[in-house]
């Protein structure tokens, strides 16, 4: 209650005085809260690539809420990634969403530019979540096929991570996560492109641990199962029912449980000794391969 609201009520003095005072000390609270988030708002750059919908949306969101300074990248929806920049802002962070495309060196540069150009400090988190999927059977694959997938899940993570370490060792502090899957340890029929896309980032993840530690930088990779989505949302029942027999936690996961892991690895000081690691967020399927 502000001090206006009190001088149009009949109180006796000490009450009123009273309450004035307790007004004040609202006040003072509401202001340090609001220099608390100001503060927040300087919290280090991180680059989550593919932020704009599921999992890298739900990444972006966990960062911004903490304060961070986010860049959301997206290769389609600007509407999207505005979006997500504007709810960042709402809880207390800062953002800008930047066009590029993940499957290319020159797009890569393209956001560390204008990374560079929105925020005054270097990167200090690069989520890799950017993918694509291009399913069917070996024997049906196109080269086209498989091309498209690498490149954007496999090369694109080591080109992004590439630029990213560059800034990070002339800190000596930095994280990177990267995403990878449940389906780059255990395969999956269809997807030979995906699974060896990301088995190869998450072998690339320890061999980066193994490079970047002694300059301060720790590499970890998470590996979700099945998360609900907008895809997995319109399943058939049917290769629900089938898909759930073999996630031991008995449903699929939520996007705000991957992101929290990311959270913690890519912020928390308690993760300052966690590198070359791959995480399942998995329910269990990958139980004995982590």
């Amino acid at each position: 209650m502000s001090l206006a609201m009190f001088m149009g009520l009949t109180l006796p003095s000490a009450s009123a005085l009273a309450l004035g005072r307790a007004g004040r000390f609202a006040a003072q609270q509401r202001f340090a809260a609001r220099g608390a988030v100001q503060m927040a708002a300087d919290g280090p750059v991180c680059i989550v690539t593919g932020g704009s919908r599921g999992l890298g949306r739900a990444i972006a969101l966990s960062l911004g809420k903490e304060g961070c300074r986010v860049v959301v990248n997206y290769a389609a929806s600007a509407a999207a990634a505005e979006a997500v920049v504007e709810e960042i802002k709402g809880l207390g962070g800062d953002g800008v969403a930047v066009q590029a495309d993940m499957s290319s060196p020159e797009g890569i540069n393209t956001l560390f530019k204008a990374t560079a150009d929105a925020f005054d400090d270097p990167v200090g988190v690069l989520v890799n979540n950017a993918g694509i999927t291009r399913d069917t059977l070996i024997l049906r694959m196109k080269q086209q096929q498989w091309e498209d997938v690498i490149n954007t899940n496999l090369n694109g993570v080591f080109y992004a991570s590439q630029a990213a370490a560059k800034t990070m060792c002339k800190a000596r502090k930095g994280r990177i996560i990267n995403i990878a899957s449940v389906v780059g340890k255990i395969g999956n029929p269809g997807q030979a492109n995906y699974a060896a896309a990301k088995g190869g980032v998450i072998a690339m993840t320890m061999t980066m641990a193994k490079e970047l530690a002694s300059r301060g930088v720790t590499c970890n990779a998470v590996a979700p199962g099945f998360i609900s989505s907008d895809m997995t949302d319109v399943l058939d029942e049917k290769i629900v029912s089938e898909v759930m027999k073999g996630i031991p936690a008995g449903r699929f996961g939520k996007p705000e449980e991957v992101a929290g892991l990311v959270k913690f690895l890519a912020l928390d000081p308690a993760a300052d000794y966690i590198t070359g690691h791959c995480i399942n967020v998995d329910g269990g399927i990958a139980i004995g391969t982590c």
